[in-house]
């Protein structure tokens, strides 16, 4: 079942070409093959029964280093896979008005989203790195081959600094597998016998690798500059796909990998992360706020947001209050979710505005709202969302990650936390700015080009903004899922 979840996209990629399909068909196979895909995860979702890995494949790949096709879900990947399921049919649903090389732009989707599914759901290394290079691959051709202004030299700028954090990564990996006894990629196995434990230097050493290659996927400061650039010229599904799933790898492969597999080397230098986290948070939200370029802006406050999540995972290893450490980790898994839905609908609605004027200057906007009312609506409550006003799944997750930061009991956490929410106060400003630029005031020279959101636009954006509505109001069904791995991370990582 988990591996048609996964292969089912790349099938119809397949499809396509093979049958030679039309734009239409293109289109609306593309749109069926990513809705029966969503339903699958909903179905796993609804049978899975943990804690613990379900719906596991374990079938011999590489016996030689011990490397197998392993698979499997449990309350950490299942909310991951169904957010990428879900932001890949809204993706589908909002291309509906592509016209250029229909095919082989829902065919790299296609490719993406298998790629996507199946680096959630690995549990060996060398399958983790090779779905991790894929959507490298993946998403270079998206910006380069769709995008717009500078696409060439931002998606080589992307593929560089994001191929050399995976250089970085499979240094790591090497290491675990080294370090291991007997020697495995598996890693259920590296979690239940955590190598390098009597070599705190080497563990170190590849904490370091794994670090900075995830770092660059996240991104955190200061391995974010290729973020901005990609995303300001990547086309509006490309930059929500790339905001919404792929900067999740990123912070899903701290706790996966480098949490419960380097316990020791991730107490050592648990401050460093915490370090890291609240620059990011503070960081990203001051840049945001100077940005005269929307989608720019939406790219910045990306590098906050995530912030939020290295800020949580890195508290987590530092001696405190179980409970409290355990309440950061679910709220990072939250904000993972979170920024997914609500980031993925901002980046549509700034390629609603670039439909009509091929503009994300907000200096020449103003009184959308008059023109466009629900196209108005829909950004109001994304960025409300993503400031964290109550009500809406931003809040859910701010406030279990700042509780548990600041709860875990040590003097460090609580400044990096009390430093943090100066990131929730600047984010407020950045977005009540944009809304009062770009949806009130007078109206710019741009104002009327533009029109409201079509039928294909708020069949994509709404879905993801009702979910983020749900979490934020009835949270208890993605939290009782995550509550059991967050707790089990923690007792790894005290090991």
């Amino acid at each position: 079942m988990l591996s048609l979840v996964i292969f089912l996209p790349l099938a119809a990629a397949l499809a396509m070409y093979l049958l030679r399909l039309g734009d239409r068909a293109v289109r609306w196979t593309w749109i069926a093959a990513s809705a029966l895909d969503l339903a699958l995860v909903a179905g796993l979702w609804i049978g899975y029964d943990g804690p613990g890995v379900g719906y596991e494949t374990n079938a011999r790949w590489i016996p030689s280093v011990r490397a197998g096709y392993h698979l499997g879900v449990d309350g950490l990947s299942l909310p991951l896979l169904a957010l990428t399921a879900l932001l890949f049919l809204c993706c589908a649903v909002y291309s509906l008005r592509q016209e250029h090389r229909v095919r082989t732009f829902a065919a790299l989707f296609l490719f993406l989203e298998s790629v996507s599914l199946g680096l959630f759901a690995a549990l060996d290394l060398l399958l983790f790195f090779v779905f991790f290079d894929l959507s490298i691959v993946a998403m270079y051709f998206v910006i380069a081959g769709w995008g717009h202004g500078e696409r060439l030299r931002s998606a080589l700028r992307f593929f560089l600094y994001t191929f050399f954090g995976s250089l970085a990564l499979l240094l790591g990996f090497i290491g675990l597998y080294l370090g291991s006894d007997p020697k495995t990629f598996d890693m259920v196995e590296l979690t239940r016998n955590p190598p390098l434990a009597d070599s705190p230097g080497l563990a170190g050493l590849v904490l370091l690798a794994i670090g900075v290659g995830l770092a660059v996927k996240t991104p955190t400061v200061p391995f974010h500059t290729w973020l901005p650039p990609a995303h300001t010229d990547a086309p509006a599904a490309g930059s929500a796909v790339l905001a919404g799933v792929l900067l999740k790898m990123g912070t899903y492969g701290f706790v996966r990998i480098a949490m419960p597999m380097l316990p020791d080397a991730w107490r050592t230098y648990a401050w460093v992360i915490v370090a890291v986290g609240a620059v990011s948070v503070v960081y990203g939200a001051l840049v945001a706020l100077a940005q005269r370029d929307l989608k720019r802006l939406v790219a910045y406050t990306s590098v906050n947001h995530m912030g939020y999540i290295v800020l949580a995972v890195g508290a987590a290893g530092l001696a405190g209050d179980e409970a409290a450490r355990r309440l950061a980790v679910t709220g990072a898994v939250t904000q993972m979710v979170s920024h997914g839905l609500l980031t993925g609908a901002l980046f549509l609605l700034c390629g609603v505005l670039y439909e009509r004027t091929a503009s994300y200057d907000m200096d020449g906007y103003g009184g959308v709202a008059r023109v466009a009312p629900v196209f108005a609506g829909l950004l109001a409550v994304a960025s409300f969302g993503s400031l964290g006003l109550p009500g809406l799944s931003g809040f859910i997750a701010e406030f279990q990650i700042f509780t548990g930061v600041i709860g875990a009991g040590t003097a460090g956490a609580a400044v990096a936390g009390g430093i943090s929410v100066l990131g929730v106060l600047i984010t407020a400003a950045l977005f009540l700015r944009l809304l009062q630029r770009v949806l009130l005031g007078t109206p710019g020279p741009l104002t009327p080009r533009v029109t409201d959101a079509g039928t294909a636009e708020r069949a994509a954006i709404v879905p993801l903004l009702a979910l983020a509505l749900v979490v934020g109001v009835a949270p208890r069904f993605l939290l009782d899922l995550v509550e059991p791995v967050s707790a089990a991370v923690i007792a790894l990582v005290a090991r």
